[in-house]
């Protein structure tokens, strides 16, 4: 089975399997997303809307993932031998999450993540590309970022980096479906297939406007 973790991965997990049934529109707010879709742009979109009130007529959103948060650091790095954390052991440590969009679900989520658990999550700087961001990575002592736990990265075996998974809450990054209503008949195939992966596990966090997607789950 396919691995597939937050918005762009699950994504391109999607289109290997199912190449004809969704998109991913490289818009950065998740209403004009919505909106693409209304139009009839787009059969579907991996977006969340925060909340789903404000959806266009005729188009619904679908709670098909959570996604456990991970922590990834390069060798070097203080936490780099630990085997699990929990987000209280995160705090003071540099995170940093190049190329968060204004008025995207993520800025919102990673916006609550910080005040909840009173993180140092650093947005600074524009993403010029995973191989970066691992290079960066593997030559830190203080940089670490956080990926999904089916998140797909490659990196060369001298980079040494170590994924370490965040518990006691597990961090929750909820994915969402927005599609028409009624859907593309292949899009019931691409829901079910992401509700059978393993749930996160508990206790977890999620923010809070997780209460206002209106998923069908």
């Amino acid at each position: 089975m396919s691995q597939c973790g937050r918005t762009g991965t699950v994504a391109r997990c999607a289109s290997e399997t199912w190449p004809a049934s969704s998109d991913q529109p490289r818009v950065n707010d998740p209403h004009a997303a919505a909106a693409a879709v209304a139009a009839g742009d787009i059969d579907a979109t991996f977006r969340t809307v925060t909340n789903s009130a404000t959806l266009p007529r005729d188009v619904h959103m679908t709670h098909v993932l959570d996604s456990p948060t991970q922590l990834l650091v390069g060798p070097r790095h203080p936490l780099a031998k630990a085997k699990t954390l929990t987000p209280r052991q995160l705090r003071g440590h540099r995170i940093w999450v190049p190329g968060i969009t204004p008025r995207s679900e993520w800025q919102l989520f990673y916006e609550e993540l910080a005040e909840e658990f009173d993180l140092h999550i650093d947005a600074a700087g524009p993403h010029f590309g995973d191989e970066v961001l691992l290079d960066t990575l593997a030559e830190s002592a203080e940089i670490a970022t956080l990926v999904g736990s089916r998140d797909r990265y490659i990196w060369p075996t001298k980079h040494d980096l170590r994924r370490i998974p965040i518990s006691k809450p597990t961090l929750v990054y909820p994915v969402s479906l927005i599609q028409r209503t009624p859907p593309h008949p292949e899009l019931a195939a691409v829901i079910q297939h992401f509700m059978a992966l393993e749930a996160a596990a508990t206790p977890s966090w999620r923010p809070s406007w997780t209460s206002g997607v209106g998923a069908d789950r």
